[in-house]
């Protein structure tokens, strides 16, 4: 949840590429590791001289299985689930994880965390208020919260964060090397697996159907809930099959098993320790605790969920947190999710969900094993997008990780888990799987003029849209003629690099990273200003390359109007702008859609767009403020087109004090529709526009 410069809970972490590891305790002589880590090298045979070698990594999965007596299907299987089989240049997830099996070590990251400090004042301070983004609300002073904060590492972190260092030790390689080298990773990621299954009283079978129980513990080994929902996404990745070229050039495959099932002795025993019974959701999250009675879960079947419930909370002089009582979508539809980015770590995101004097969400994903909390039933209004309107209307999704910091990876396992949750919610509530409605926290509008520099950047250019999509069973694809009027962004992830700033320190190179979102520019070429953002730069200068400037970015999955191509570059309308990106033939970074089109009614000269689609000032019933229905700094003008989100009406929550008999929806007469406008999306009266499909 950062805000339009930093984090909301910390400031922007990012973990060194290396650290020193403390001196473990050791099988073997630093003698004899050196010689067993040769002897990986030498079990993987190099690329000729000069060339790089695409297929060691594959390679390396079958010596470590083999070596371990694992099944190489199951190693696969579980990198995938934990890596997508990406090495990251040995930089550590959010969770402190290392390497294609995700091998953790995350005390010196808890270390480093609790040393970063965030300035008094600063995004934190605001985040109170904007994170409900209600002006009728009296404004309070920021309250900063005890657990804001910083508490030294726990004498004793759990197992599921501590893999690495037990990876050495059964192994005897170095700590570094099982960071760096991803031949070394990929064996201590099969030590583990091996030992697991020794540990649960197991054969070392060549029977991939007989690892479930193991492939459940590696992923926590305390045998925590989510457990047995990594195990089952892993066997059903064996039995659909995977194949990519990794972030290092690798190329790898896992062939499919579609008949593989788990034995039913090995499914039930780790889940027996779990509480639970394999395939189905834990008793943890569905016995009839204290925390379940005052928040019953909404979570899909094989989808692992806990309940920690947000408070709702009357405190000093009336005021009240961290949400709202509602009767969604009886009162008020729910039409979209926002997805965000936490900023800070699971456990300081729980701390601060419990505090009443903060905001709140819908729900937090872990990314260490996709684990989901529920803090405020999906019925009631969470504040966390900064605009109330969009507050009233849309679910929060909080996912464990950094805007600021790409090496801080998001796991497999925590994209599958907001994938089933999304479809799940997408399909209670009739939401559509596009971009207009699964939004990012970026693409939230601010509610005015005053507000739109305020408002939050994640998860940010580093979220992988394409393959989340693809998760959600919704992947972009071409679905017109090459010149169809309407675009959708789809840069190729990995090999899309744009040249941010400002991950570490302001002005800064941000390392090279693949990312999602493609630079906006005046005229078609490189050197080309970006283009202009007047709510984000109202001097009119243009926009930035800082990773948290969105003045000038689209991302992968949003839909814009083609306003002309010249050569390798098009155009869209973009905040009332032609916007130029580079979209060569032989490397599109869009791929051409069919869509409905709204232009400015004939006559009108411009159309005014606005924050939030709030009722005409003859709707609010008497004691209910009006609210001001003012425009946003951007007008879309004659001859200009922007694709349509969907109509929707006109509403206000009014939720002024703690007592429930006190708010009222107003509903107007006026209808909006929705248009991706730029990064974010905005609103403008149906009355103001007319609308026509496009040409295919």
């Amino acid at each position: 949840m950062p805000n339009s410069r930093r984090s909301a809970f910390t400031a922007p972490y990012r973990p060194p590429r290396h650290s020193r590891p403390a001196a473990p305790r050791r099988a073997v002589t630093a003698l004899a590791a050196a010689a067993l880590l040769s002897s990986l090298v030498a079990a993987v045979p190099s690329a000729t001289a000069g060339q790089p070698d695409s297929g060691s990594l594959q390679r390396a999965f079958s010596a470590a299985a083999a070596r371990y007596h694992v099944p190489v299907d199951v190693l696969l299987g579980v990198a995938y689930l934990e890596s997508r089989w990406d090495d990251h240049g040995g930089a550590p997830s959010v969770s402190g994880g290392y390497g294609p099996l995700h091998l953790t070590d995350a005390r010196a990251a808890l270390v480093r965390d609790a040393a970063t400090a965030v300035a008094p004042g600063g995004d934190l301070a605001q985040d109170v208020v904007a994170g409900r983004g209600d002006a009728a609300r009296p404004q309070r002073p920021a309250v900063q919260p005890a657990s804001r904060t910083r508490a030294a590492a726990p004498a004793r972190l759990p197992a599921r964060l501590t893999t690495l260092p037990r990876a050495a030790a059964l192994t005897g390689l170095p700590a570094q090397a099982l960071r760096t080298d991803p031949s070394a990773n990929v064996s201590g990621g099969a030590a583990l697996l091996a030992a697991e299954q020794r540990r649960l009283g197991l054969p070392a079978s060549a029977d991939p159907a007989r690892w479930y129980a193991a492939v459940a513990h590696y992923a926590d080994p305390d045998g925590g809930q989510a457990a047995t929902g990594f195990a089952d996404d892993v066997y059903e990745v064996l039995r659909t099959g995977a194949a990519r070229t990794t972030d290092a050039g690798q190329r790898v495959r896992l062939t499919a098993s579609p008949g593989l099932t788990p034995d039913p002795a090995q499914a039930t025993a780790p889940a027996a320790r779990a509480g639970t019974a394999a395939g189905a959701r834990p008793a943890a999250a569905t016995a009839a605790t204290a925390a379940d009675a005052e928040l019953p879960l909404e979570c899909p079947r094989h989808l692992t969920c806990e309940a920690v419930p947000a408070p709702y909370a009357e405190f000093g002089d009336g005021d009240y947190g961290n949400h709202d009582k509602a009767d969604r979508p009886k009162d008020e539809s729910i039409d979209s999710i926002v997805i965000h980015s936490t900023e800070g770590s699971w456990e300081t995101t729980l701390k601060l969900i419990k505090d009443p004097t903060y905001v709140s969400w819908n729900y937090t994903i872990r990314s260490a094993d996709g684990l989901v909390a529920q803090h405020v039933p999906t019925k009631d209004v969470a504040w966390h997008a900064g605009n109330w309107y969009v507050n009233a209307h849309s679910i929060g999704i909080e996912h464990e990780g950094f805007l600021a910091a790409p090496d801080a990876w998001f796991t497999e396992s925590m994209y599958r888990a907001s994938a089933r949750l999304v479809r799940y919610l997408a399909d209670r509530y009739d939401i559509p799987l596009d971009r207009r409605h699964i939004l990012g926290h970026d693409n939230v509008p601010g509610t005015t003029a005053a507000t739109v520099s305020g408002m939050h950047t994640d998860p940010g250019p580093y979220w992988d849209w394409a393959h989340y999509f693809t998760l959600l069973g919704r992947p972009f694809h071409a679905s017109a003629g090459p010149r169809s009027q309407v675009v959708t962004i789809r840069p190729d992830y990995s090999a899309n690099k744009p040249a941010y700033t400002g991950c570490e320190k302001a002005g800064q190179p941000c390392a090279p990273h693949g990312a999602a979102a493609v630079m906006l520019r005046t005229e078609p070429r490189e050197s080309a200003p970006l283009v202009q953002d007047l709510g984000l730069h109202p001097d009119g200068s243009p926009s930035t390359s800082d990773v948290n400037d969105v003045g000038a970015r689209a991302t992968t999955g949003q839909q814009y109007a083609v306003a002309e191509r010249r050569g390798d570059w098009t155009a869209v309308w973009y905040l009332g702008q032609k916007a130029w990106f580079h979209n060569p033939r032989s490397a599109p970074t869009a791929v051409p859609t069919a869509g409905r089109l709204l232009s400015p009614r004939p006559g009108l000269s411009q159309v005014p767009v606005y924050g939030r689609a709030y009722p005409e000032a003859s709707a609010y019933p008497q004691g209910v403020p009006v609210q001001a229905v003012s425009p946003l700094p951007y007008r879309i003008l004659p001859g200009q087109s922007y694709v349509v989100g969907g109509r929707v009406s006109a509403d206000y929550l009014y939720a002024p004090t703690f007592d429930v008999s006190q708010h009222t929806v107003v509903h107007g007469k006026d209808t909006y529709y929705e248009v991706q406008l730029g990064h974010r999306v905005a609103y403008v009266r149906a009355a103001d526009v007319v609308l026509h499909s496009s040409r295919r």
